[in-house]
């Protein structure tokens, strides 16, 4: 399926509602939700239960949501061996694929497979993960993706550190002078959405705060669009 036309971030700031904070008994109604919220995409967390404690989503899901919404689909693959299952990821339907250098031994041909299947190719990495394994391989990313959190659940705090990765990708990203996004995944919320954008994120993934917002996932989303200075 080609990639739809990737749309424009609003201020330069994305908002990805998770997922996997989602009622997974109720994943049409979530998605509808969130319609006219003021996110640009969704961020589907595709779990194995090796390479994280977890297992989530697969391909029939992601066929269930890409006939569900229009909003670009961006999974996060994160798996052990991603290589053997882009091909059916983007034949289910995403727009972009991530995967993990932890478990990419072959990341630059693994890269420029996603985009050769028309997806947008993302590589992540997790806390402990120094943000230099990405160097080599930033010039094929559209989105460098770095965990907040360790991987595997839902609804953890961010760990305070991992934004100065955050900032030394933002450095070497304008020094090469890439359009490669940034992305943090993990405890986002209204609460420290500014301290990730001030490090230099572009995307910012929540889970918690948008679908366990007390109003419902428009009002989380805005909570944390309102938490942002002026740009």
């Amino acid at each position: 399926m080609p990639q739809p036309n990737w749309p424009a971030c609003p201020g330069g700031i994305c908002i990805a509602p998770s997922l996997l904070a989602a009622d997974f008994g109720h994943l049409a109604d979530a998605v509808n939700a969130l319609a006219e919220s003021g996110a640009q995409r969704l961020h589907v967390d595709v779990m194995d239960g090796s390479f994280v404690p977890n297992f989530t989503f697969g391909t029939d899901t992601v066929r269930s949501l890409r006939r569900e919404t229009a909003l670009p689909l961006e999974l996060h693959l994160m798996i052990r061996e991603p290589e053997r299952h882009l091909e059916t990821f983007a034949a289910a339907g995403a727009d972009a694929i991530t995967i993990h250098q932890e478990v990419s031994p072959h990341l630059h041909r693994s890269l420029t497979t996603i985009r050769d299947l028309d997806c947008r190719a993302g590589a992540a990495i997790n806390p402990s993960t120094p943000v230099t394994s990405l160097s080599d391989v930033l010039d094929w990313c559209d989105l460098a993706l770095v965990m907040t959190i360790n991987p595997g659940f839902g609804g953890q705090k961010l760990i305070p550190h991992t934004l100065d990765k955050v900032a030394a990708l933002r450095a070497e990203i304008d020094r090469r002078g890439l359009a490669t996004e940034i992305e943090v995944d993990g405890g986002v919320d209204a609460s420290n959405a500014g301290d990730c954008v001030a490090a230099g994120a572009t995307v910012l993934v929540a889970g918690t705060a948008v679908f366990g917002h007390n109003d419902g996932p428009s009002a989380g989303v805005q909570a944390i669009l309102a938490s942002l200075p002026a740009r």
